[in-house]
């Protein structure tokens, strides 16, 4: 994005830890000024420190955007030092898991434009993906500036409501943890086969990491790759056959699962 404005106006970053990081360092990279950046953080890491931002000082009048990246459990505590930044001079962007629009339409007052994103952890290395939703009064603008930003750390994509929040949680937002799971699974198997442990591991991480840059990248559906890969009466489909009675059904509920306990979260 072209960051002309906020380099004017400024950027706020309400808590910074890793997933705010990640952010930071892709903005710092395509061109953002850390003069124009102020974070407060009671904790700052040392890689913070030596960005040259601006740390726990005041913050800017109105800039261009006020990232919220602090935990949920010191939401509570850590608003009302940003509310002054409400109003509609500045678009207030959540990243903060479980809490909802309208918790931070009280604390930024009317007339906020407010987007709460749901971004991933491979953001980290610019590879995540992040789900948007804007309140009523987020125009095309603020939904932009917001698009913008995120998309330094990845792909994002725009939600029609904010209950859509909990379902993209359940799937993006917690489903690195369910592949990194798949991977120790593949590793172990390939040890009962007889693999050493490195050996399986290095085969596991690279399998899977391949196969989704692949998915990433071919134009083919995931089914169809599945069956360019599965010859009949073949290897693979003698595996297929024992994972497909299984996975269907535990992808459903794990992701069901995650996203029941996302709503519970944001009450």
């Amino acid at each position: 994005m072209d960051f002309d404005d906020v380099n004017r106006r400024g950027l706020a970053i309400l808590g910074c830890g890793k997933m705010g990081s990640a952010m930071l360092a892709g903005w710092l990279g395509r061109g953002l000024s850390p003069a124009a950046v102020h974070v407060s953080d009671p904790k700052p890491s040392d890689w913070l420190k030596s960005t040259g931002v601006a740390l726990n000082g005041p913050m800017p009048e109105a800039p261009a955007a006020l990232v919220v990246a602090v935990k949920p459990q010191v939401m509570a505590e850590a608003l009302p030092g940003a509310a002054d930044l409400g109003g509609g001079g500045t678009v207030i962007v959540s990243i903060a898991a479980g809490t909802p629009i309208a918790t931070l339409e009280a604390a930024f007052g009317p007339g906020t434009p407010i987007v709460r994103a749901m971004p991933n952890t491979p953001a980290a290395i610019g590879r995540g993906i992040t789900g948007i939703v804007g309140n009523a009064a987020a125009g095309e603008a603020d939904l932009a500036l917001a698009e913008g930003l995120l998309s330094a750390v990845g792909r994002v994509v725009r939600l029609d409501t904010e209950d859509q929040i909990d379902a993209v949680t359940g799937l993006s937002g917690s489903g690195p943890a369910y592949v990194f799971h798949l991977i120790e699974c593949l590793a172990a198997a390939g040890e009962a086969e007889g693999l050493a442990p490195d050996l399986a591991m290095e085969l596991a991480v690279t399998t899977v990491a391949g196969a989704g840059a692949l998915a990433e990248q071919s134009g083919e559906t995931a089914e169809q790759l599945r069956i360019n890969v599965t010859s009949p009466n073949g290897t693979t489909q003698a595996g297929l056959e024992v994972l497909m009675a299984d996975l269907p059904d535990l992808a459903r509920r794990t992701v069901a699962a995650a996203t029941a306990r996302a709503k519970e979260l944001r009450q």
